[in-house]
């Protein structure tokens, strides 16, 4: 067993099968087809990916640094468990860079960037159309990425990233309890941040990306946590 990819000439790519192990549990932990508190055994994985132990272990490393897995005193590994007591401070951060991003956005944003989000947004719609769950997590967090990205501040879209995957587990858990269609008002207050985004409607913008946010946070906040008011100043 190895961790590399094949080549053409038949040798293979150190390290790939890492990122390859890695790529894959961190989408089944997101995604919750691996729960939180689940058990990870290395050996069952190494048999399931046809590699030796290394590189299992070097992809475990990088989850547990996202804080995705924990490693027990007795050295057994689950997948860490969703922090519910701290929530609060999770949406207060979740809120300010959904503001914060798309405000840059609507200063910075170049008309390259706007055919991105328009395109991040067409897979968003087109995920709710099919009522698709996690196709609609994926591309409502690809939508946001876009935006920050186009604000032109990589610290802010960094940690919207973090926050953005953080948040994916929680959003499975709120959409598995719909007994009925998904939203299609997500798609509705999409276009408006866009259009103030390409207007360079500063005020707006916040003001919409606030809005949506906090909506969406008071919605998990009924299914998980008590709610609790966010008051930020930027």
């Amino acid at each position: 067993m190895t961790d590399t990819d094949t080549t053409p000439t038949g040798e293979r790519k150190r390290g790939s099968g890492v990122k390859m192990v890695y790529d894959v549990l961190r989408d089944e932990i997101l995604d919750l087809v691996l729960p939180p508190g689940s058990a990870i055994d290395e050996v069952q994985l190494a048999e399931r990916f046809g590699m030796s132990r290394t590189p299992i272990r070097e992809a475990l490393v990088r989850l547990a640094g996202e804080g995705l897995i924990d490693t027990l005193p007795n050295r057994s590994t689950m997948v860490s468990n969703i922090d519910f007591l701290n929530m609060h401070t999770y949406f207060d951060a979740l809120v300010l860079m959904y503001r914060a991003t798309t405000q840059l956005a609507a200063k910075y944003h170049r008309p390259e960037d706007l055919e991105i989000i328009r395109e991040r947004q067409a897979e968003f719609t087109a995920a709710v159309e099919a009522q698709d769950a996690l196709a609609m997590i994926a591309s409502n967090a690809a939508l946001h990425l876009a935006i920050a990205e186009a604000g032109r501040n990589s610290y802010f879209t960094g940690l919207f990233k973090r926050l953005l995957d953080e948040g994916r587990r929680i959003l499975r858990l709120y959409y598995q309890s719909y007994d009925d269609r998904l939203p299609r008002r997500f798609v509705e207050e999409h276009d408006e941040m866009i259009a103030a985004i390409a207007a360079r409607d500063l005020d707006l913008s916040e003001r919409l990306a606030r809005e949506h946010a906090e909506q969406i946070v008071r919605q998990v906040q009924k299914l998980l946590v008590r709610e609790e008011r966010l008051d930020i100043s930027l």
